[in-house]
């Protein structure tokens, strides 16, 4: 399946693209679909499985009564439960599929929906194909696979790079179609303008180190359409160089043009920031408040100035005065000096 353009209004406020390649096998099991809809916009990706045309019959299903569900909901009821009925919906349609048809009986699905309005995004999945929501070059969020490998990660027994790379990655513990009851993990988070959610089965994730598809997810100088297009080509070439045989790959990638109306809450380091900026600034109102306090009052300071400018005064005047008194006196020294001398020549 080519590159396709999932929504087309470019005054919207998002741009979405997405791709499925049937890999190296035999029969392309993935499916996506996507629709505008008074909700909001909603893309999901399904990854099928199961014998025959058990594996691609699930996913179909999936993302055709996932986004039937949602569309038809109603609007007064709250996003996040019209989302995990309508993956239920999509749950119990499998399975009474394979109830009506022995051929696809034990079919089942992976499930990653997301609901994109200006207020917020909805992200909710089942199994081990995942949602990324990507800002600028680092991954903000992402969904935690429902997989025997990874609840040994969430252990921490093992790393999620290991995980990738374990013979047993692909054995999943949730997915539609095993089950009448099925739980679906859902999150509601806020975005900002340019901010990029990616949907993917395990066709396209469980092929290179995270870091590596969030660095092809993020490039910068590229249209959103060229690099979905870009993953999906490199996925496909690493899947021949291994020998072909890998499976299916499919994504989807949305960029948003807005911020949401839901504002993004403060990161830890963020909050631990702000609380030692608030921290010094108690420090030095305090140490000023002190200072302060240790200080005469202003109008008792301007008046002690005024009093030792008049004795300075005072003082200058006396030396003053004392200076007038001793020149005086020298001249009546010389006077009487003077008079000293005429005498002492009429002695002589």
């Amino acid at each position: 399946m080519e590159l396709k353009q999932l929504h087309s209004n470019e005054k919207d406020f998002f741009i979405a693209f997405a791709e499925s390649r049937i890999g190296g096998r035999g029969e392309n099991q993935d499916s996506y679909l996507s629709k505008s809809t008074e909700r909001g916009f909603v893309v999901t990706v399904c990854d099928g499985m199961g014998g025959g045309p058990g594996g691609k019959t699930a996913s179909t299903i999936a993302v055709n009564e996932i986004i039937a569900g949602i569309d038809e909901a109603n609007k007064d009821e709250e996003s996040a439960n019209v989302i995990i009925k309508a993956i239920r919906r999509a749950n119990m349609a499998i399975i009474e599929a394979g109830n009506e048809n022995p051929q696809l009986k034990g079919m089942g699905s992976t499930a990653t929906v997301l609901l994109l309005t200006e207020e917020s995004a909805y992200v909710a999945h089942v199994g081990d194909s995942r949602i990324y929501q990507l800002r600028g070059r680092k991954k903000v969020f992402r969904t935690f696979d429902h997989s025997m490998v990874f609840d040994l990660v969430r252990q921490k027994v093992i790393t999620e790079e290991q995980a990738r790379l374990s013979a047993q990655s692909n054995v999943i513990t949730r997915a539609l179609g095993v089950k009448p009851d099925v739980e679906v993990d859902i999150q509601e988070v806020p975005y900002l303008k340019g901010d990029r959610f990616l949907l993917c089965s395990d066709g396209i994730h469980g092929t290179m180190p995270e870091e590596e598809l969030i660095r092809l997810a993020t490039e910068k100088g590229k249209a959103l359409g060229p690099i979905t297009d870009n993953i999906a080509t490199i996925v496909d070439e690493l899947g021949r160089r291994e020998g072909g045989g890998h499976d299916n790959l499919t994504l989807a990638l949305i960029e948003t043009r807005i911020n949401s109306k839901l504002k993004p809450k403060m990161s830890k380091q963020t909050k631990l920031m702000l609380m030692l900026l608030g921290a010094l600034a108690a420090i030095s109102i305090v140490f000023n408040v002190v200072q302060c306090a240790s200080k005469p009052d202003t109008e008792e300071l301007t008046q002690q100035v005024e009093q030792l400018q008049k004795e300075v005064t005072a003082k200058t005047d006396s030396i003053k005065s004392l200076t007038d008194t001793i020149a005086k006196k020298e001249k009546d020294l010389k006077a009487i000096q003077a008079k000293v001398n005429i005498v002492k020549q009429a002695v002589k």
